[in-house]
Protein backbone atom coordinates (compact mmCIF):
# COMPACT_ATOMS: atom_id res chain seq x y z
CA UNK A 1 0.00 0.00 0.00
CA UNK A 2 3.33 2.15 0.14
CA UNK A 3 3.24 2.47 -3.09
CA UNK A 4 0.29 3.49 -4.11
CA UNK A 5 -0.21 5.93 -1.28
CA UNK A 6 2.92 7.66 -2.43
CA UNK A 7 1.71 7.75 -6.57
CA UNK A 8 -1.53 9.10 -4.89
CA UNK A 9 0.58 11.98 -3.22
CA UNK A 10 2.15 12.84 -6.58
CA UNK A 11 -1.47 12.61 -7.79
CA UNK A 12 -3.29 15.04 -5.38
CA UNK A 13 -1.82 18.02 -7.14
CA UNK A 14 -3.26 16.78 -10.62
CA UNK A 15 -6.83 17.00 -9.17
CA UNK A 16 -7.07 20.22 -9.49
CA UNK A 17 -6.32 20.61 -13.14
CA UNK A 18 -8.88 17.61 -13.22
CA UNK A 19 -11.05 19.88 -11.96
CA UNK A 20 -10.79 22.12 -14.75
CA UNK A 21 -13.14 19.94 -16.33
CA UNK A 22 -15.82 18.36 -14.58
CA UNK A 23 -15.47 14.98 -15.90
CA UNK A 24 -11.82 15.17 -17.13
CA UNK A 25 -9.37 12.47 -16.16
CA UNK A 26 -5.72 12.69 -15.56
CA UNK A 27 -3.74 9.34 -15.66
CA UNK A 28 -0.51 8.84 -14.00
CA UNK A 29 2.02 6.51 -14.05
CA UNK A 30 3.18 4.75 -11.17
CA UNK A 31 6.06 2.67 -11.06
CA UNK A 32 7.47 -0.05 -13.20
CA UNK A 33 10.08 -1.90 -11.91
CA UNK A 34 11.72 -5.11 -13.07
CA UNK A 35 14.31 -7.68 -10.55
CA UNK A 36 15.78 -10.26 -11.94
CA UNK A 37 16.95 -13.08 -8.94
CA UNK A 38 18.67 -16.61 -8.41
CA UNK A 39 16.86 -18.57 -6.36
CA UNK A 40 18.86 -19.47 -2.77
CA UNK A 41 16.31 -21.37 -1.06
CA UNK A 42 13.36 -23.31 -1.32
CA UNK A 43 11.41 -24.36 2.26
CA UNK A 44 8.28 -26.44 0.80
CA UNK A 45 7.08 -26.66 4.59
CA UNK A 46 6.21 -22.74 4.92
CA UNK A 47 6.13 -22.16 0.95
CA UNK A 48 8.67 -19.61 1.30
CA UNK A 49 11.64 -19.06 -0.97
CA UNK A 50 14.90 -16.79 -0.36
CA UNK A 51 16.01 -15.36 -3.61
CA UNK A 52 19.27 -13.08 -4.18
CA UNK A 53 19.35 -10.06 -6.18
CA UNK A 54 21.24 -9.02 -8.61
CA UNK A 55 22.69 -6.31 -5.48
CA UNK A 56 23.46 -9.33 -3.65
CA UNK A 57 20.29 -8.41 -1.12
CA UNK A 58 18.22 -11.84 0.17
CA UNK A 59 14.74 -11.63 0.19
CA UNK A 60 12.38 -14.23 1.35
CA UNK A 61 9.10 -14.57 -0.71
CA UNK A 62 6.20 -16.42 0.49
CA UNK A 63 4.01 -18.25 -2.11
CA UNK A 64 0.38 -18.70 -2.35
CA UNK A 65 -1.53 -21.89 -2.36
CA UNK A 66 -1.78 -22.51 -6.38
CA UNK A 67 2.12 -21.67 -6.68
CA UNK A 68 3.80 -24.59 -8.03
CA UNK A 69 6.86 -24.69 -5.53
CA UNK A 70 7.64 -28.19 -5.88
CA UNK A 71 9.06 -26.85 -9.30
CA UNK A 72 11.47 -24.64 -8.31
CA UNK A 73 15.22 -25.31 -7.05
CA UNK A 74 17.78 -23.41 -6.16
CA UNK A 75 20.02 -22.25 -8.82
CA UNK A 76 16.61 -21.23 -10.69
CA UNK A 77 16.06 -17.37 -11.86
CA UNK A 78 13.18 -15.62 -11.06
CA UNK A 79 12.31 -12.20 -13.29
CA UNK A 80 9.28 -10.18 -11.51
CA UNK A 81 7.87 -7.02 -12.88
CA UNK A 82 5.61 -4.63 -10.90
CA UNK A 83 3.49 -2.20 -12.13
CA UNK A 84 1.16 0.36 -11.06
CA UNK A 85 -0.90 3.61 -11.68
CA UNK A 86 -3.59 6.00 -10.85
CA UNK A 87 -6.59 7.49 -12.64
CA UNK A 88 -7.79 10.66 -10.51
CA UNK A 89 -11.37 12.42 -11.67
CA UNK A 90 -13.05 15.09 -9.80
CA UNK A 91 -16.78 13.55 -10.25
CA UNK A 92 -19.85 15.25 -11.49
CA UNK A 93 -22.40 16.25 -8.71
CA UNK A 94 -25.08 13.72 -8.32
CA UNK A 95 -23.25 10.47 -9.88
CA UNK A 96 -22.44 7.60 -7.17
CA UNK A 97 -20.05 6.96 -5.46
CA UNK A 98 -17.70 4.04 -6.32
CA UNK A 99 -15.91 1.51 -4.42
CA UNK A 100 -15.12 -1.58 -5.53
CA UNK A 101 -11.71 -4.00 -5.65
CA UNK A 102 -11.15 -6.45 -8.31
CA UNK A 103 -8.14 -8.94 -8.23
CA UNK A 104 -7.39 -10.94 -11.38
CA UNK A 105 -4.57 -14.20 -11.31
CA UNK A 106 -3.50 -16.74 -14.15
CA UNK A 107 -1.01 -19.20 -13.39
CA UNK A 108 1.80 -19.77 -15.90
CA UNK A 109 2.01 -22.95 -17.74
CA UNK A 110 5.20 -24.41 -15.74
CA UNK A 111 6.85 -23.10 -12.49
CA UNK A 112 5.55 -21.10 -10.36
CA UNK A 113 5.02 -17.70 -12.70
CA UNK A 114 1.63 -16.20 -13.36
CA UNK A 115 0.73 -12.77 -13.33
CA UNK A 116 -1.73 -10.86 -10.52
CA UNK A 117 -3.93 -7.92 -10.85
CA UNK A 118 -5.64 -5.36 -8.40
CA UNK A 119 -7.45 -2.40 -9.50
CA UNK A 120 -9.13 -0.28 -6.55
CA UNK A 121 -11.76 2.55 -7.44
CA UNK A 122 -13.21 4.68 -4.46
CA UNK A 123 -14.68 7.85 -4.47
CA UNK A 124 -13.02 10.34 -1.94
CA UNK A 125 -14.43 13.90 -0.69
CA UNK A 126 -12.04 16.99 -0.01
CA UNK A 127 -12.33 17.72 3.39
CA UNK A 128 -9.57 19.88 4.25
CA UNK A 129 -7.78 22.44 2.47
CA UNK A 130 -5.06 24.71 3.60
CA UNK A 131 -3.39 27.26 1.10
CA UNK A 132 -0.82 28.54 3.12
CA UNK A 133 0.79 24.78 3.49
CA UNK A 134 -0.48 24.95 0.32
CA UNK A 135 -2.41 21.12 1.49
CA UNK A 136 -5.30 19.09 1.24
CA UNK A 137 -6.67 15.90 2.85
CA UNK A 138 -9.00 13.57 1.59
CA UNK A 139 -11.45 11.13 3.42
CA UNK A 140 -13.15 7.78 1.72
CA UNK A 141 -15.21 4.60 2.50
CA UNK A 142 -13.95 2.57 5.37
CA UNK A 143 -12.05 5.02 6.90
CA UNK A 144 -9.42 5.51 4.18
CA UNK A 145 -8.11 9.31 4.80
CA UNK A 146 -5.29 10.93 3.40
CA UNK A 147 -3.34 14.30 3.86
CA UNK A 148 -0.59 15.53 1.42
CA UNK A 149 1.22 19.07 0.31
CA UNK A 150 -0.09 19.96 -2.61
CA UNK A 151 3.07 22.03 -5.05
CA UNK A 152 0.87 23.66 -7.74
CA UNK A 153 -1.34 26.17 -5.55
CA UNK A 154 -3.35 27.29 -8.84
CA UNK A 155 -4.03 23.67 -9.24
CA UNK A 156 -5.26 23.64 -5.60
CA UNK A 157 -7.70 26.70 -6.09
CA UNK A 158 -9.71 24.66 -8.61
CA UNK A 159 -11.18 22.79 -5.97
CA UNK A 160 -12.85 23.02 -2.55
CA UNK A 161 -13.42 21.20 0.42
CA UNK A 162 -16.68 19.11 -0.12
CA UNK A 163 -15.77 17.92 -4.02
CA UNK A 164 -15.54 14.68 -4.76
CA UNK A 165 -12.74 12.73 -6.73
CA UNK A 166 -12.60 9.25 -7.66
CA UNK A 167 -9.27 7.60 -7.41
CA UNK A 168 -8.57 4.43 -9.30
CA UNK A 169 -5.32 2.45 -8.48
CA UNK A 170 -4.19 -0.69 -10.59
CA UNK A 171 -1.11 -2.97 -10.09
CA UNK A 172 -0.11 -6.11 -11.56
CA UNK A 173 3.18 -7.91 -10.99
CA UNK A 174 4.20 -10.49 -13.90
CA UNK A 175 6.71 -13.20 -12.88
CA UNK A 176 8.76 -15.92 -14.81
CA UNK A 177 10.82 -18.81 -13.55
CA UNK A 178 13.26 -20.39 -15.38
CA UNK A 179 15.36 -23.31 -14.74
CA UNK A 180 18.90 -23.16 -13.87
CA UNK A 181 21.46 -24.53 -16.32
CA UNK A 182 22.48 -27.86 -15.66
Amino acid sequence: MSRITAAVACGILLVGAAGRAQAQVKVIPGDKETVTATVEAVEQGTRTVVIRTKDGELRSVQLGPNAKIAEIHVGDSVNATYYENIIIRKKPAGEPDVDTLEAAAHRGASKAGGSVGIQQAITATITAIDMNVPSMSLSGPRGWSYSSKVQDKKALEQVKVGDKVDITWTEAILVSVTPAKK
